[in-house]
């Protein structure tokens, strides 16, 4: 009796003589893997995004308030350094969890037998406990015990706002405001509800919504007839000065 051998289909603009018999692929393997019961169990898509954020969040929540509570510095406004630092965070904390759960804060994740998020699945109330404490609770208390480390450490005044400018008007009341240009002259006007003050990290510049005219030693004089308000830019101005002055008496300035 012949014996009928089965020949793999050739791709296109493959050499037909590399063709082989499906009698010569090695399929010790695969055979070897069904033996075993089951093929080592991959993540599904939904379990490698949990995880992402299970490790991203904790560092997510300690950067976002340490910028509410110290403000955002300088040095730090690039995207991709803040993110670096997020995971930098992130990476500690988890390290910590681990290092304080061990083996239980492991088995929410990911069972050796079962697979991903089993544990979680069982007792979906201590999990839901868990990541409030771990992805929210810690990092927030952790930034804040950290700020007040830093603010006891210094030894000025610090405030959570990144510059001396944003703090200038930060609460600032309705006032005349002058400044004198690196040209030597004197500019200024009135700071009321229509004026704008622009915010860090732009660049330092003031809208006043009435212009004035000053005297050569910056005495204001009297406001400019069909003034439609004054713009000042800080990087020409050598000094500004912020003088006092009750709303009702806007017609004269207090030197």
């Amino acid at each position: 009796m012949s014996r009928k051998t089965s020949w793999l289909t050739p791709t296109p603009g493959q050499d037909i003589s590399t063709r082989l018999p499906i009698r010569h692929l090695n399929t010790q393997p695969l055979q070897a893997a069904s033996r075993g019961g089951q093929l080592s169990q991959a993540p599904t898509t939904f379990a490698q995004v949990t995880i992402v954020i299970l490790l991203v969040l904790p560092g997510v929540s300690y950067q976002f308030v340490r910028e509410r509570l110290r403000g955002l510095a300088p040095g730090h406004k690039e995207l991709g350094e803040r993110v670096l630092r997020a995971l930098t965070a992130g990476i500690v904390l988890d390290a910590v969890y681990v290092a304080i759960g061990g083996e239980w804060l492991v088995r929410l994740v990911y069972d050796q037998r079962q697979g991903w998020l089993v544990g979680t699945a069982a007792s979906p109330r201590l999990a839901a406990l868990t990541a409030l404490l771990l992805l929210v609770a810690a990092p927030a208390g952790s930034a804040w015990l950290l700020n007040r480390l830093a603010i006891r450490r210094a030894a000025s005044a610090y405030k959570p706002t990144p510059t001396a400018w944003d703090d200038a008007f930060s609460n600032r009341s309705h006032c005349f405001v002058r400044a004198r240009l690196k040209s030597g002259g004197w500019v200024g006007g009135w700071y009321g509800e229509t004026s704008f003050v622009s915010g860090y990290p732009h660049p330092a510049d003031v809208y006043l919504q009435s212009a004035w005219a000053l005297s050569k030693s910056g005495r204001f004089e009297n406001p400019l007839p069909y003034s439609g308000g004054l713009y000042i830019r800080m990087d020409e101005v050598e000094c500004l000065d912020f003088i006092e002055a009750p709303r009702e008496k806007g017609d004269s300035a207090d030197e």
